[in-house]
């Protein structure tokens, strides 16, 4: 596999697309608000490869005490050659560098990423994780 760079950033838009599509997440996204979305992160990482964005990640949350893994993902070709897991040490590196104290770091986590967020520490604990879609008014 040819070598990968890892770029601390927020994905594009077109980057955000194309590695959220080639892992089948086409209608996860409401790709009009995108752009506005990635622009609410507070920080990121994105793997290239050739120049071509492969792999991302990002951190969403309040930047001092709560953060959120948000859509780490590796395109199929990339996928088994431990980058998910660089791309996931990097954000917590980044966690590390901006909180201030210890700093609650969670996700939500597909069948598929369980394996990896559970090598790095991430466990159930005592909590249940739920969510919940808000419709904005008017809809």
């Amino acid at each position: 596999m040819p070598a990968i760079e890892l770029a601390d950033r927020i994905p594009t838009p077109a980057e955000h697309r194309a590695i959220a599509e080639a892992v089948g997440w086409t209608h996860a996204f409401d790709w009009d608000t995108i752009g506005a979305s990635l622009a609410g992160s507070i920080a990121g990482v994105v793997a290239l490869q050739n120049g071509v964005a492969v792999g991302m990640g990002r951190l969403v949350g309040d930047g001092v005490k709560y953060f959120y893994v948000q859509d780490l993902a590796v395109v199929p070709a990339a996928q088994g050659h431990g980058l998910g897991t660089a791309l996931l040490d990097r954000l917590l590196d980044q966690v590390a560098a901006q909180a201030p104290s210890d700093a609650f770091v969670g996700l939500f986590a597909t069948p598929e990423g369980d394996a990896l967020y559970r090598s790095r520490g991430f466990a159930a604990g005592d909590m249940t994780g739920m969510f919940r879609i808000v419709a904005p008014h008017g809809a």
